[in-house]
């Protein structure tokens, strides 16, 4: 692997330099037309990385895209460039083809959308904040400094995307495939057989994944264990989950736009992953972390109360959804799914 060409820069000259460069990236930004939103619709957007700039901007963008696809290779436990990360997962593992595949935790826009409000946290987040809520939770990780070269061409990358997509907020693929929701619930047991049928070949019966020959990463991620993702990362909660499963699973036979399990089955097999009274998960490092503090906010399938609905803690992780989503609706609040 070829070695990137090491720089310093701390934020307030990267935005310096991103305006600088606006002309030499691929497209602009500009406010979105009624026609655009209704194009974009029906469109997947792609991206050619061949048009990542030259200069100091270009190089920033580019070893952002690596970081994104070798996070363990450069910032992992035994990290090239330093060790940020605590488990040997990639970002490219949940935000599939480095951010860009549709219906899979897409990143196109988030340049774009953040700052922007967050209901778990209860307040506005920064760009950068986001990007070390994924550094510490499904990685495992301690939060990238504001002015490491690592923060800043992460969101060089994500400025490159956005520039270069000119995506609206109605995109094709922006946001996770939807699932259907039954009236039953959710079933860990059926979810089980169907692991072992889709899922055990690449993850295994015990959920650890398959690392690579060279051990510096994983060829299949973990999907359960002290290695992989933990409580309060988007994943762990069942419909989440299950939406990207929908869209994403198999790797080898799903394809975009065209799923190959149903939403039943996707929910089960959400359920069985996620169920923590079979599987063990690294806990928070962090004992004042709160998610949801506002609790009318939490999120449909988030399963730690107290709640200010009537339902159990057990419903809210598996369902039956509809009811908690009638409640609130009925109380005049919309539900975040």
């Amino acid at each position: 692997m070829s070695k990137i060409i090491r720089y310093t820069c701390i934020l307030l000259p990267f935005f310096a330099f991103v305006a600088a460069m606006q002309l030499t990236s691929c497209g602009s930004e500009k406010e979105t037309s009624g026609d655009d939103e209704a194009t974009n619709a029906d469109t997947i957007v792609a991206i050619d990385t061949t048009k990542i700039p030259i200069g100091k901007y270009g190089a920033s963008v580019r070893y952002g895209r690596q970081l994104m696809l070798h996070t363990a290779y450069y910032i992992g436990p035994n990290g090239i460039n330093g060790h940020y990360t605590g488990n040997k997962m990639n970002c490219t593992n949940c935000h599939r083809d480095a951010g860009t595949r549709p219906y899979a935790f897409n990143l196109m826009r988030s340049f774009k959308d953040y700052p922007q409000y967050r209901a778990r946290e209860g307040r506005i987040l920064s760009l950068a904040e986001r990007i070390n809520n994924c550094v510490m939770r499904p990685n495992l990780g301690k939060p990238l400094p504001l002015n490491s070269r690592e923060m800043v061409s992460i969101m060089a990358y994500l400025k490159f995307l956005s520039d270069s997509s000119n995506v609206s907020r109605v995109t094709k693929g922006l946001k996770n495939m939807e699932v259907a929701l039954p009236d039953e619930a959710a079933s860990s047991d059926r979810g089980e057989a169907l692991y072992k049928s889709y899922c055990e070949r690449c993850h295994a019966a015990n959920g650890e994944g398959k690392m690579r020959f060279d051990n510096v990463t994983y060829e299949y991620p973990p999907v359960w264990g002290l290695l992989a993702y933990r409580p309060g990362s988007s994943m762990h909660r069942v419909i989440k989950l299950a939406q990207w499963l929908k869209a994403n699973m198999p790797y080898d036979k799903a394809t975009i736009g065209n799923p190959v399990l149903s939403d039943a089955e996707a929910l089960d097999i959400a359920a069985f992953i996620n169920d923590d009274r079979k599987h063990k998960r690294p806990l928070s490092k962090t004992s004042n972390e709160v998610d949801y503090p506002n609790y009318e906010e939490k999120a449909v399938d988030y399963d730690k109360g107290p709640f200010k609905d009537p339902f159990s803690e057990n419903q809210h992780k598996y369902g039956p959804y509809k009811p908690i989503i009638e409640y609130w609706k009925s109380h005049g609040v919309t539900p975040t799914i």
